[in-house]
């Protein structure tokens, strides 16, 4: 009878070792937007058009963290801040780096977020909402602002 036990155990072991991964913000896709959404993030690329048309990749790094109760933080700090001209600066990293946090609305049906900024770096986004559109693409979470007047993409890779 001992024998016969083993197998079963083993069995029930490997399943709750699948079902543990499959859950997990890195294992299988059926936990949702958001649950693919929760966790901490480093920046993989930041790219925007630059005033001769072009796409420009910025020397960059950052975190993106979004907490299960709804609070979301962001810092980017570009390596060369004085690299672009003032027309090809991203929005709102005048200085070289940007942070702000607060909380977020995610809308899984539109793939969109929006942040509410409590705090930030540049005191003019306090208060303020900022829409993001959303999409996944293998292990990247990209996001872009749903403002047509902004022209930037920012690819993200969970830790």
């Amino acid at each position: 009878m001992k024998k016969l036990l083993s197998p079963g155990i083993v069995v029930l072991f490997v399943g709750m070792i699948a079902m543990t991964q499959s859950s997990s913000p890195h294992g299988g896709g059926n936990e949702g937007v958001q649950g693919r959404l929760i966790g901490a993030w480093r920046l993989a690329w930041l790219e925007y058009e630059g005033a001769d048309g072009k796409i420009h990749r910025e020397n960059a790094t950052g975190l993106l963290v979004f907490a299960r109760d709804g609070h979301m933080s962001l810092q980017v700090m570009s390596k060369n801040p004085g690299a672009a001209t003032d027309a090809e600066r991203v929005q709102h990293e005048e200085s070289g780096y940007q942070a702000f946090f607060g909380t977020f609305q995610l809308n899984e049906s539109t793939h969109t977020v929006a942040y509410h900024v409590e705090g930030a770096l540049e005191r003019t986004l306090v208060g303020k909402d900022l829409p993001r559109a959303l999409e996944f693409s293998g292990k990247q979470l990209i996001v872009n602002s749903t403002n047509p007047d902004e022209h930037w993409r920012v690819a993200w890779e969970h830790y």
